[in-house]
């Protein structure tokens, strides 16, 4: 696999990405990164392996750059036929994206999977297998119904004060069971009058306190027009907070530079909103760049979807979540799979979720402990579940049972 040929595409402009999986992936207008502005950070023995196996004319400068990363992503059959062996799924699959969710693995992330089995859970993250063709009739575009929440374009307010504002429809890695996949990947782009729609509906809502900022992934956006979105957001003086949602850090890590880091800094208090879902996917590398982002102020949580045959069980589970903590990230969020076409293979039922926090609570430290949510469908919003640990509650006392099976009373009165 030769970078300099995509390299070359990509300076030239061309309106999609080499290889791309689908006609209406968005093209990357890039120029390559001078070498003052490429940061220093580590390579791991097994991405240094891969990059000089299968990008042999790329130097480690190259490599940590984040726009490197992205000209080079995978997004063909071709492509990820030459660094892997695919099952006959995964090629039925990839031969049949046209119209749905597009492929793109960044090189960081292709260099975890390249030599994995067919069920590895961090392959089976990025890669399509045929099960994602086949619709249930439960299963819906947009399940959540944040079309009929949206008032402006890229603007969903559904709760009294907060907002979700989608900036992009682009991320570097596209996940199999994404909540958006009726619409990350495609041409509709925000243009300059619809962020200024979006900021004057933020504007005049003073109710809003909270503005989330997610796509797509808001990363994959230049330092440049990030500043442009999250400056205008804080000028506006209701809102308190800014959170960014972003899956970078672990598809991507390349991207948290320092330039990022101090842009960012001036427009506190802002927080980050992760997503992992495997504790492989915790790399030395994905350390590196929340430490960093911990480093500079920003507090950082995790939201991670329940998937089946991925971090199905307690154990991974745990795992998973005590990585987080070491890294500085606080789990917050263990979703249940929301309903969206092909995510059948994906899903377990929600009393495997509740099994999963039964096995969590009171045998590991409450901040290793998530809330575990349904999204409801049609647009009910986030619904909290717990085991049941109440056996009676009446006027006079209630009775508990703890995590090990004891009950245990507190009167009423």
């Amino acid at each position: 696999m030769n970078a300099n040929k995509n390299e070359a595409t990509a300076v030239r402009g061309d309106s999609r990405l080499v290889g791309s999986s689908s006609e209406e992936e968005p093209g990357a207008k890039t120029m390559i990164f001078s070498q003052n502005e490429i940061p220093i950070q580590l390579v791991s023995n097994r991405s240094s392996e891969f990059m000089h196996r299968y990008f042999p004319l790329t130097t480690i400068d190259s490599w940590n750059d984040w726009k490197w990363q992205m000209r080079n992503a995978i997004t063909s059959i071709d492509e990820l036929k030459k660094i892997m062996k695919l099952s006959e799924k995964e090629i039925m699959a990839i031969n049949n994206l046209k119209g749905r969710l597009p492929m793109r693995i960044t090189p960081y992330f292709a260099s975890l999977i390249f030599d994995t089995g067919y069920s590895h859970p961090l392959r089976r993250n990025v890669i399509p297998v045929v099960e994602e063709l086949l619709q249930s009739s439960s299963e819906q575009s947009d399940p959540l119904h944040e079309k009929s929440s949206s008032p402006v374009k890229g603007i969903v307010h559904r709760y009294p004060d907060r907002i979700l504002f989608t900036v992009t429809q682009v991320c570097s890695n596209y996940c199999r069971y994404c909540t958006r996949s009726h619409s990350v990947g495609k041409l509709d782009k925000l243009g300059k009058q619809d962020f200024e729609k979006a900021f004057n509906y933020i504007a005049t809502h003073k109710e809003v306190r909270d503005v989330l900022i997610s796509g797509g992934d808001p990363l994959t956006l230049s330092d440049a027009l990030l500043e442009y979105i999250v400056s205008n957001i804080r000028s506006i003086a209701h809102v308190e907070i800014i959170r960014i949602g972003t899956r970078t850090p672990v598809v991507l890590p390349q991207r948290i530079t320092d330039n990022l880091v101090n842009m960012l800094k001036k427009y506190q208090p802002l927080y980050f909103s992760l997503h992992f879902s495997h504790p492989a996917e915790v790399t030395d590398e994905c350390a590196k760049a929340c430490n960093k982002l911990a480093d500079a102020g920003f507090p950082l949580g995790s939201q991670t979807v329940l998937l089946k045959g991925i971090n199905d069980n307690v154990p991974v589970m745990k795992e998973l979540m005590h990585k987080l903590l070491m890294i500085r990230v606080r789990p917050y969020y263990l979703y249940q799979c929301d309903l969206i076409p092909g995510s059948g293979h994906f899903r377990t039922t929600v009393k495997k979720g509740l099994e999963i926090m039964k096995g969590l609570r009171g045998f590991t430290s409450g901040y290793a402990v998530p809330t575990f949510v349904v999204d409801a469908p049609g647009g009910g919003g986030k619904i909290p579940l717990i085991p049941n640990y109440v056996v009676e509650h009446n006027s006079e006392k209630i009775v508990l049972r703890n995590y090990k099976g004891v009950l245990c009373e507190y009167p009423e009165k």
